[in-house]
């Protein structure tokens, strides 16, 4: 066992102090990638043990910590036992099956092999990142909102749900043998304004959708009123598809598809997201949910995550300015242990798919992050970095908890294999990672955050004699992971300020608002990124947030369109002088009795047989008619 362990000695960190800090401290112009350049930076040479005694010493007591320490459990995510279930990546190659469990057949690299890890002593090798980047589109300086907007969410969607709507809703009248009499067809311009209500609902959000109607000047809105009527924005939402739910197959069947109901939307806004924008250089690969109030097969129980139960969408975002360019949604838990292990692979290689020999940087979380994923990255020209879990395969033994013991705060070992580096650390808690971008040895510490020092304070607890605490040094992949884990979290704040849509029963409708709330974003970022901070013609205001942003597109989608209820009330107005003039009369409605419309708005509950046939309300007679056409 000794033998075997002088082959391959752990890189120890040295002693540092405040002296050798701020020596060693070297300009920020040279950091690697994003951090920031307040970073202090100094370079450790490996050392090795200064006698066989000392390691054997260290071998005695890695042995009786192993046999307490190696089976236990982690909170975490792990390949082989996940409460993440599979999605549906039905286009993925057969290869990419065998190289989760690292089975390559082009490659004689085995991960799990004695001799697989090194002395953290080798130069790695980082080609530069020299693709193109930033906004593909090609629209001028008197571009508005609505038009990055279409970049995303082309007019062909909107034509396509209209077409779709119409056929749902005479479908569902032929099941139920009877018509509709408060449906119409729909046609485009209606339902832009109808997407354009829901944009502004999750601006000026209430409680209930009724409430945007209601005649307490208050309460009820105006805009809402004269657009459409309550009745009419019901309607579309009951009929509102964009599939042809006659030809869906069911499950079991030839072609049938989890995501039937949203793949005519899927397949225009994949390719719009991803074309848009070209990937800057980091990029962030994680997971976030969508709330929900139902139950349905693919919602997830998180008990550990803020959100504990919600519908898992994984998403490639840009680490710079939260852009998402790729999203896979959860369908189900998978049929075969093999593909809910290898999980985190076929999800990573699905969304990176397309960016091979451009040498990006990818940051993951600790569900992706394993040695074969890295390995088959690093192959395709990607460098990846993230924390792992010590007991995944391919990870090396010897930086297992079990064998390195208790660390102090700041002490790291290492391992290393090409350009693949093995870490692990304490910082706030013990870390395990893995990355392909950072060299080992390399120590980064940032500056510790002021304070004033309190009388009685005795030195080393961590605050130097100044009032301003010390930093803890940091390896270069955790700082790396620290500054660029953020591309997904970032378009989370700004999809999660105003959310589009109301809860529903319907799993799918879900994904919709996501996905048009995502569109919505990512217009939003392109704008910034093409402008520069300058705001479109017209706007007076100092800066251009995404509130205004939001506003400014429903105002646009929904234009000059007035439903009937509009059209009527104006029409009302014009002629209130002499309404019988104009073909204005009450007389009998139906045989069933419904509320007065005018009495309704007072606030009484009046029905009545009779109304005006011409303006499709009933009304008391007596001063009704009269008081409601004036």
């Amino acid at each position: 066992m000794a033998t075997a362990r002088k082959g391959r000695e752990l890189f120890t960190i040295l002693e540092t102090s405040a002296d050798a800090e701020s020596s060693t401290a070297c300009d920020g112009r040279d950091s690697p990638l994003n951090l920031s350049a307040d970073v202090k930076w100094f370079e450790i040479p490996y050392r090795k043990p200064d006698s066989d005694e000392e390691n054997g010493v260290r071998e005695e007591e890695e042995e009786e910590y192993a046999e307490d320490c190696y089976y236990s459990t982690s909170t975490n995510c792990s390949d082989t036992a996940s409460n993440d279930s599979d999605i549906d990546f039905s286009d993925l190659e057969e290869e990419e099956r065998r190289s989760c469990f690292g089975f390559e057949e082009d490659s004689d690299e085995d991960c799990t092999s004695a001799d697989f890890w090194g002395e953290p002593d080798q130069v790695i090798s980082i080609e530069p990142f020299a693709a193109a980047s930033g906004p593909q589109h090609s629209l001028g300086d008197d571009a508005d909102t609505r038009d990055y907007f279409r970049i995303l969410f082309p007019d062909s969607l909107f034509e396509h749900m209209v077409e779709q709507t119409n056929k749902y809703a005479l479908y569902r009248q032929r099941r139920s043998g009877k018509s509709d009499p408060h449906w119409h067809p729909t046609d485009v311009r209606e339902m832009r304004a109808y997407v354009g209500l829901n944009v502004l609902m999750g601006i000026n959000q209430l409680p209930d959708t009724g409430m945007y109607w209601a005649s307490d000047i208050f309460i009820g809105n105006a805009g809402f009123k004269k657009t459409m009527t309550a009745r009419r924005f019901e309607k579309l939402t009951q009929y509102l598809q964009l599939c042809d739910r006659e030809t869906e197959p069911v499950r079991g069947e030839r072609g049938y598809d989890a995501l039937f109901k949203i793949r005519p939307l899927l397949d225009v806004v994949e390719n719009t997201m991803w074309d848009s924008y070209a990937p800057n250089r980091c990029l962030t690969i994680d997971k976030c949910a969508i709330v929900t109030k139902g139950r349905f097969s693919p919602t997830q129980c998180m008990p550990s995550k803020p959100l504990r139960k919600g519908l898992t969408v994984w998403m490639l975002c840009d680490a710079r300015t939260g852009f998402c360019h790729r999203a896979k949604i959860y369908v189900g838990k998978p049929d075969e242990d093999e593909a809910a292990a290898c999980l985190g692979y076929r999800v990573a290689t699905s969304l990176v798919r397309g960016l091979e020999r451009q040498y990006h940087h990818v940051f993951m979380d600790g569900f992706f992050t394993s040695v074969p994923l890295l390995q088959r990255l690093l192959r395709d020209g990607l460098y990846a970095c993230g924390p792992t879990q010590p007991k995944r395969r391919g990870y090396p033994e010897v930086l297992r908890p079990s064998n390195v013991g208790k660390l102090s705060q700041g002490e790291f070992y290492q391992c290393q294999r090409g350009n693949l580096v093995a870490t692990v650390t304490r910082d706030a808690k013990v870390v395990s990672c893995l990355s392909t971008n950072s060299a080992p040895g390399i120590v980064g510490i940032s500056p510790g955050r002021q304070r004033a020092e309190a009388d009685g304070e005795e030195e080393g607890d961590g605050v130097n004699c100044s009032g301003s605490s010390l930093g803890v040094p940091r390896p270069l992949p955790l700082l790396l992971y620290q500054e660029n884990m953020r591309g997904v979290d970032l378009c989370d704040q700004l999809r999660e300020c105003y959310q589009v849509g109301r809860p529903c029963k319907k799993w799918w409708r879900y994904f919709l608002w996501f996905y048009v709330n995502l569109c919505i974003v990512n217009a939003y970022v392109i704008l910034r990124e093409s402008r520069g901070g300058t705001p479109p013609a017209g706007f007076s205001g100092k800066q251009f947030t995404q509130r205004h942003f939001r506003v400014r597109l429903a105002q646009q989608l929904i234009g000059d369109y007035q439903g009937a209820r509009g059209m009527e009330r104006a029409a009302r107005k014009r002629h209130a002088d002499s309404p019988i003039e104009y073909g204005h009369r009450l007389e009998r409605m139906s045989e069933r009795s419904r509320r007065c419309r005018n009495c309704t708005n007072k606030g009484l509950r009046h029905e009545s047989v009779f109304g005006c046939k011409i303006c499709n309300v009933h009304l008391c007679r007596g001063g009704c008619f009269s008081e409601f056409h004036k």
